[in-house]
Formats: C-alpha cells, structure tokens, sequence
C-alpha cells in the first residue's frame, strides 16, 4: 500500500551521536561470524516517539552470488535489548515490497510488552533499494502526480492513455537501472538478512513480519531454516498466488470491504445523512466517482485519486470516519475540501512514495511470471470488474508496468517447510489485502505452525494494534515459544474489535493508526 496518513503519525529526529554496540549475553548464541559484528557501528538515531533508536549500515553483494563484486548499502535501525536475558535479534518488516522498516523497529519495541521487548534486541532494516538503502530506486519522479487518466478503460483512449503510463514506468526503470533490476527481488533480500544476522554475530535470528513481510519471512524460512529462531507472520501473502492471481483475488475482497464501509455509513446517517440503505450509499459514492471524472476536485481528485483516497479505509477501518467526513460533504454540501484533504493525507505520493512503488514493482515484476499478452489482463480484469468494480481496474493499472518488465522472472518460491521450529500466524477473517485463504494455505505449508484468526476482522496488520487476546499470543510466543494448539484448521480464535465511530472533539489517533501509517505498499 502506498504512504499515507501521514497526518496521524510522524516523529521528530533527535540528534545523531555514536554509540557503542551492546554486547549480548552468553545466552545468545554466537558463531565465527561473531566477527562480523565489527562491521556494524551504530549511532543514535532517535525520535521523538522512539528516543533509543540506533541505526547503523551494513555493505552488502548486489549479487550475492558473487560476493567480491559491486556492493550495495542496507540501512539498519535497533532499539537494543536491556534485560539480562537475551533473546537474540528480531528482525522486523512492514510489508510492501517497498515499505521502510526503520521506524517500525521502534514501534515494536515501543507496543510489545516492555518484559518481552527488553529481551530482543529489535532491528528494522530498509530492504535493498529502499529509503536511506544506498542505491534507493526511483524510477520515475512524480508518477502518480494527479490527475491521472480515469483507472476504468470504457473506451480504447483511456486504455491506451493508461497503458502509455505503465509501458513508460517499466521502460524508464530499466534504463535508469538496468545493472540494478536483476537483483531487486524476494530471493535477494532473504540473502541480505542472512547477511543482517552474520553481521549481528547471531547464529539464529528472530522474524516478525507483515503482509508481503510474511512472504518474505516464509522464504528466508526456506532458504535458512536452521537459522530460524522465531518466526511470526501476520496478514499473511498466499505464496501459490504471488502475484498476479493474487491481485485479482484482492480485487474481490476489497470490494466487500468497501460496502462494510457503505454499511458502516448507513448505520451512522445521523451524523453523514447519506442515507440507512448502504445499496443507495454505494451509489451515491459511484457517483461521486462520475462526478470527479468528469471535473476533478481542485484540479486534483479525479476518479483514480478517489480510488486512492478511499483504498486506504480497506486496510484499516480507524480512517473510516475521516472518509465518511469527506464523503458527505461532498455529497450533501458540494464541499471538496475535506475530500482534497483526505487525498492529501491518506493517497498523495511523495518521494519516498515514489521510491517505494519503484520497488514495490521491481520485487513483484521480477518475483513471479506475469503475462505478457495485455489482451490476458484485459479478459481478467473486466470479467472481476463486473462483480467488484470498487479497485479492480486501479489495482491492475498499479500492477501493469510488469506486464512489459525489462527483466526475466523465474518461477515463485515453493515455501512449504517442515524444518522450521513452531511459527505463529496471524489472519483477520476479512482482510483485503492478504484474504483469509491465504492464512489457511501457509497454516498448511509450514508444518508445526499455529493459525490465530481473528473473526470478522478486517483490517491488515493486526497484531500491535489494540486487540489484546492477538497480542497475548505473541507475548507468549516471544517470551518462551509457547504457541496455541488445537489440531484443526485454526488454533486460537480472537473477537475482533469494534469497529471505529463518528469523530468527535475526544477521537484521537490509536496505536492501529500508527501502524498502518508504517504499513507499506498494497503487498
């Protein structure tokens, strides 16, 4: 998923200092790569919300399969352990591809319980080509800037004015890193955290990931299981459907997550009067969408910005009444400020977006087969548009550029692995973003591992988000490796929270908030 919501979280930088690495107890377990450590200097890198964030650099192969060769910069952050106990390192990632890890070392820290964290030293890292990582891809400056052409191709000029832009995205990565893009992928970042644990000296490492996170969590499992400690997966990718199968299988759940909003809408019409049917609010909200085609929102909120405005509402319902604001008084008060508001909060791509789609397309493109006859595309996303039009075209354009990807794709690692110790998943019932199906599937293709469903949730990345029966499970697992057993398809079963109401004077920004403003790109 893109940035957005900046506006519900941020930090200010605290100046930088170094520091000396901590030296680890004897109970963690060290290797001749105890060496390596030397190469690792960190330095204070705080913020105001994550005071003991250190970061440091690590110089990795491009190649890693030659190792002598060109050497890329990974950045790396740690919020590093205080207890006598130690438990190792645990290396965190918000999702994306393309997603930032730094920051999120210090919100794990920060949400865990402080008995368990105290324990970890907690290391986040911005995946090679990503943010302070050194080459950080950029493809094509100002690619989303509004407004773009309408997602929904209903005649051959829009269809070419969209596919125009995707052809030119992928032409204009591979000139600017052609000697870059064969290396940009799931199978080389699983090698640089390989590369992360050598240099942290550790002979295990500990992994909690999210979303496309949990993907790439479970092929570092694959390459390295000997060298898994923990593993917690949460908003898990189906590994048999990456990617193309599995964004049109999102296009189905986003959908419904959309008309969960409509009825969110409808039981609240005291407050947005839209209505109590949410069948007639769905329409209103179409069009709307018509509307904004025909005459963009200052001259920025067309139909395709729209669809980013709302999509973020099907990762997380606590931006719901922010979107019902919008939406209403665009409706009833022919007011598109708060609607141009929300854009630029919640959908707007600045540079680190930029950078982060770059990615998010360079690890997905060169991950997996795409099609390549656009006529395929064509007969798939109008076949799903008729029964889910809420993002299915805007979700294919976002993908498209793989379609004429300068660069080879092998075929999807296989995860299944039964020589990993117990891993814990987590999985909402109604996520969007990674559907449920796919929690079930890597339940079964990680032998040992234990499913925590939490019913009738539906927003991505749910663990560290407020529900406190999901987190005592993780609690457990970190602080011993405890996991729930049933023997069934699913272990433990959570209630959902409730969903958010109206804003008011008292609405304040949750911790779910902030971490859905760390969550990275649509993976």
């Amino acid at each position: 998923m893109r940035k957005r919501a900046a506006v519900l979280c941020g930090a200010a930088v605290v100046v930088a200092g170094t520091v000396t690495a901590v030296p680890a107890d004897a109970s963690a377990p060290r290797t001749a790569d105890t060496a390596l450590a030397a190469k690792l200097t960190w330095k204070k890198c705080g913020t105001t919300d994550y005071p003991t964030l250190q970061c440091a650099s690590l110089k990795v192969p491009l190649d890693h399969a030659n190792p002598h060769g060109r050497q890329i910069t990974l950045a790396l952050s740690r919020v590093p352990h205080t207890a006598k106990k130690y438990q190792g390192p645990l290396l965190v990632n918000p999702g994306g591809p393309g997603g930032s890890g730094l920051t999120l070392a210090g919100f794990v820290a920060s949400a865990l319980p402080k008995a368990v964290s105290a324990q970890y030293d907690v290391i986040g890292f911005d995946p090679r080509g990503v943010g302070e990582s050194k080459p950080a891809l950029d493809c094509s400056p100002g690619y989303f800037n509004p407004v773009r052409p309408d997602s929904v191709p209903s005649s051959p000029a829009i269809e070419k004015a969209n596919l125009v832009r995707a052809k030119s995205f992928a032409k204009a990565c591979g000139q600017k890193y052609a000697d870059v893009l064969p290396y940009i992928n799931t199978v080389s970042a699983v090698q640089d955290m390989d590369a992360i644990r050598r240099a942290l000296g550790a002979k295990q490492i500990n992994y909690f990931g999210y979303s496309y996170g949990t993907y790439l969590g479970a092929v570092y499992g694959k390459f390295y299981p000997e060298r898994v400690r923990r593993l917690v997966l949460d908003s898990i990718v189906d590994p048999t459907g990456v990617w193309y199968d599995n964004n049109l299988d999102q296009d189905y759940a986003f959908n419904d997550r959309h008309r969960a909003f409509m009825a969110w809408v409808a039981k609240y019409d005291s407050t947005y009067k839209l209505g109590t049917d949410p069948a007639r609010i769905e329409a209103k909200w179409y069009a709307m969408r018509a509307a904004l085609a025909k005459k963009p929102a200052d001259g920025k909120v067309g139909a395709s910005e729209l669809e980013d405005t709302f999509l973020p509402g099907g990762y997380f319902n606590g931006y719901w009444p922010y979107l019902a604001e919008a939406f209403a008084a665009y409706v009833n008060d022919k007011n598109a400020d708060p609607l141009v508001e929300a854009y630029e909060n919640f959908a707007a791509i600045d540079p680190a977006g930029d950078n982060g789609y770059s990615i998010y397309a360079s690890v997905q493109c060169r991950d997996a087969n795409w099609p390549r006859d656009w006529s395929q595309w064509r007969k798939d996303n109008w076949a799903v548009y008729a029964k889910a039009p809420f993002m299915t075209w805007n979700n294919a354009w976002y993908n498209a550029p793989c379609a004429f990807w300068p660069t080879d794709s092998p075929a999807p690692v296989d995860v299944t692995n039964d020589k990993l110790p117990p891993v814990l998943l987590f999985q909402a019932t109604d996520d969007a973003a990674t559907p449920y199906e796919g929690g079930v599937r890597v339940h079964r293709l990680l032998r040992g591992s234990s499913l925590v469903v939490e019913q009738g949730g539906g927003n991505h990345g749910i663990s560290l988000s407020g529900n406190a029966c999901l987190d005592k499970h993780l609690a457990a697992y970190l602080t011993d490796g405890t996991v729930p057993r049933s023997g069934g398809e699913v272990d433990a079963v959570c209630a959902a929270l409730p969903d958010p109401k109206p804003l008011s004077s008292e609405s304040t920004a949750s911790r779910g908030a902030t971490l859905h403003g760390m969550l990275g790109f649509r993976g």
